[in-house]
């Protein structure tokens, strides 16, 4: 594959299942596309077409709500407004159920997965004092409580590493509310509601590498190539001592959250490092890395 991809996220679906038994399997899917915190949003639905639509009205419910909590871009979002003026009064409960993910993902990082870089990205991405951004960095000094979430002077976070996974876990909780069995859910990161889902993992340099099969469970991706931020890499370390160093990582596990962190601060970690961490993750957690040199790992 020559030309580089666009996304951050590179997930090839193919619909077609493996192994489809039910009636309802066997039906000709109803698809849906969108657009959520910045990247394509697409259900694949194994269902009547009434309930399809009813599982598509709520997965643009909860891609709204995901928008209006966790989005850079819209100056209301509940980010946003704690970034603007570092102090967020009574935080809504999944917005806390984030920050305290965020946490969970730091402590089993040793660090590395840490969303108080996003002065350091905007220094980088800007040409600013990268130096001065750097002592900005720090999730110890991110005060939470029930009440309210108070920044560090001059911090600010992006959830740009975990917030499409916890979108794609939003929606996959409603959907299952409503008795569907068999959807495969993309908000920037994979989820499947039963299955056998094939699923390619794919580098912008090199292309699909690497096959899985997903039944009730979430893949993410992450590939540091995917953007350039005036010569470094778009995932950035905290520390700024590290470069990425693996071309593409992909994780799976029960939640597309832990997922999508995973896979963003493993691109910074050496192989003892992740075993380190997937010890620490919950339930059954594995990784597939694309070396820079372009071979593939299997971890976990």
């Amino acid at each position: 594959m020559s030309a580089k991809l666009t996304r951050r996220r590179f997930l090839t679906i193919s619909a077609a299942a493996l192994g489809v038994t039910t009636p309802a399997a066997r039906a000709a899917p109803v698809t849906w596309h969108g657009f959520a915190l910045g990247a394509e949003a697409r259900l694949t639905i194994h269902a009547p077409q009434p309930q399809a639509d009813r599982a598509i009205a709520a997965a643009q419910s909860q891609l709204r709500q995901a928008e209006q909590l966790f989005s850079l871009y819209d100056p209301t979002s509940s980010l946003s407004r704690l970034n603007r003026s570092g102090f967020l009064k009574t935080p809504p409960l999944p917005f806390l159920r984030l920050i305290r993910l965020c946490t969970r993902m730091h402590t089993a990082t040793k660090g590395v997965f840490d969303p108080t870089v996003q002065p350091l990205w905007h220094a980088r991405s800007r040409g600013g004092r990268v130096d001065e951004a750097a002592r900005l960095v720090g999730w110890h000094k991110v005060s939470v409580t029930e009440k309210a979430i108070r920044l560090a002077p001059g911090q600010a976070l992006t959830f740009n590493g975990i917030a499409q996974g916890y979108a794609t876990d939003m929606v996959r909780t409603a959907l299952g509310r409503l008795g569907l069995e068999r959807i495969l859910i993309n908000a920037g990161e994979f989820a499947a509601l039963g299955g056998p889902f094939r699923v390619g993992l794919a580098d912008p340099e090199r292309g699909v590498f690497a096959a899985r099969s997903l039944t009730d469970r979430a893949i993410a991706s992450s590939s540091p190539g995917a953007l350039e931020l005036k010569g470094s890499a778009h995932i950035l370390h905290p520390a700024l001592d590290r470069q990425p160093q693996w071309a593409t990582v992909s994780t799976e596990a029960a939640s597309a959250a832990l997922a999508d962190a995973a896979s963003t601060a493993f691109c910074l970690m050496q192989e003892s490092e992740i075993t380190a961490a997937l010890a620490r993750l919950p339930g059954d957690f594995s990784a597939t890395l694309l070396t820079l040199d372009g071979r593939v790992k299997t971890m976990g």
